[in-house]
């Protein structure tokens, strides 16, 4: 790894040894998202397997590239006031920043009425993250940090080169750190902690600008700015030079999206990290939590090793799909590139699941965001919105809708690196073996009811 790059990365993971073990990020928020669905467990995982291959089957039917191609290289211009709207972007993004750190300091310690918790949670890693796949990416606007950390471009040097493999691996490890900084430290309780966090995460990357340039840090390290990119690549919306590019939801995908392993790793890291926050809040975890912290495993290592154990899993299965994906398609395409060409596919099952995890709480929340929001010091009580109960359905949808355009995606991809049409066919069999396993996962997720991680 870079020197320049270990310092910024050090200083993420000393945050989050500081942070230790307390209250999960599900804490008081965890307990308001909503209840458990009312369809039976065995339902859920059976329909929804079947689902997703039956949705391979129908797409191997689809073998006429021109119709595959027009597809996803359909693209309507929009034109916008692009420089308008980043302005107006960047005083949103101060705005918020100010908000969060005064309220963070000065506001009410209980979560639902701190402007800072709720806008985090629910406005920020709720609202904007769904926003961000289901419309576009409007992050690199709103971005304080990097709006912060600008004047700082103008004392450096510039942007420096970077090998891309070596800082797509430090923003996944960025990435897992948050995470689990995320789980098991209390900063869905505690305004001033996420405050003083959120202080600490600006010096990190006015860090990492000095170390590597502003362009560089934004364009290729901060796992944020990653992250939200990725997920913009999943929305029909998309900047461009001359305003807005309007594209079939999840035609990117197909595009080269991900160049290198350390961005293959980071996808993987995407979608196990929001596959990780669910499982450890379902009563399954806490029963196997409790009996190996029994045994005597401290619950301080339990955690960090259920996150790098789970991602490394979930990167070894993946792996193996794109190895499989060479033997039963014969190619002289080697495996690395069928695991880069693949790996943006996974983007869609990530958004989907996401926005299965996160709907229902940002609705039932919704209330308490702008209501904290405009009255920042002294926000009245927070409440709840009533929500029918029809809706909790809608999260299973979303995981299905999103393995279904990773299926498609997957298709599109294959046809347009393989030249023969049953190579094509059969060099996904392995990946949707995969895409089951992801679909029955996350909905034996999102069936169980949620609830805090024991121990923390």
């Amino acid at each position: 790894m870079s020197r320049r790059l270990a310092r910024p990365l050090g200083a993420v993971l000393g945050l989050a040894a500081v942070c230790g073990v307390a209250v999960a990020h599900g804490g008081s928020l965890r307990g308001a998202s909503g209840d458990s669905l009312a369809v039976p467990t065995w339902l859920f995982l059976s329909t929804g397997g079947a689902v997703v291959g039956a949705s391979f089957l129908l797409a191997s039917f689809v073998t006429d590239r021109a119709f595959v191609a027009s597809v996803h290289g359909w693209t309507r211009s929009v034109p916008a006031p692009r420089r308008l709207l980043a302005w107006a972007g960047r005083l949103v993004g101060l705005a918020a920043f100010v908000v969060l750190v005064v309220a963070g300091f000065a506001g009410p310690t209980e979560p639902l009425r701190n402007a800072a918790i709720v806008l985090v949670w629910v406005g920020w890693w709720a609202g904007l993250v769904m926003a961000t796949y289901l419309v576009g990416n409007t992050w690199p606007a709103l971005d304080p940090f990097r709006t912060l950390t600008r004047p700082l471009a103008r004392v450096t040097d510039g942007a420096r080169d970077l090998d891309a493999n070596a800082a797509a691996w430090t923003s996944t490890a960025f990435l897992l750190a948050l995470v689990w900084v995320e789980v098991v430290s209390p900063l869905a309780d505690a305004p001033p902690l996420l405050a003083g966090v959120t202080l600490a995460y600006l010096g990190v990357a006015a860090g990492g600008v000095v170390a590597v340039g502003h362009e560089t840090w934004f364009g290729e390290v901060d796992p944020v700015a990653r992250l939200f990119r990725s997920y913009g690549a999943v929305a029909p919306v998309e900047r461009t030079e001359s305003g807005l590019s309007l594209r079939v939801p999840a035609a990117r995908l197909t595009e080269r999206v991900v160049d290198t392993r350390g961005g293959v790793a980071f996808v993987v890291a995407v979608l196990w990290g929001t596959t990780y926050d669910g499982l450890v809040g379902t009563p399954a975890w806490a029963g196997f939590a409790r009996t190996v912290v029994n045994a005597g495993v401290p619950a301080q290592l339990l955690y960090p090793a259920a996150l790098v154990g789970g991602f490394l899993a979930f990167h070894r299965l993946y792996w193996w799909a794109a190895r499989k994906a060479r033997e039963t398609a014969p190619t002289y395409t080697d495996v690395e590139t069928l695991a880069v060409r693949f790996a943006p596919s996974l983007l869609a099952i990530a958004a989907g699941y996401h926005l299965a995890h996160y709907l229902v709480y940002f609705l039932s929340l919704s209330p308490s965001l702008f209501g904290a929001v405009l009255a920042p010091l002294d926000p009245p009580i927070a409440r709840r919105l009533v929500l029918p109960g029809w809706l909790s359905g809608v999260g299973v949808a979303a995981v299905l809708l999103g393995h279904l355009l990773a299926i498609w995606v997957a298709h599109g991809t294959a046809f347009d690196e393989l030249p023969g049409r049953l190579q094509a066919v059969r060099s996904q069999y392995a990946l949707t073996a995969v895409m089951v396993f992801y679909t029955m996962s996350s909905l034996w997720i999102v069936s169980q009811p949620a609830g805090s991680p024991p121990f923390l």
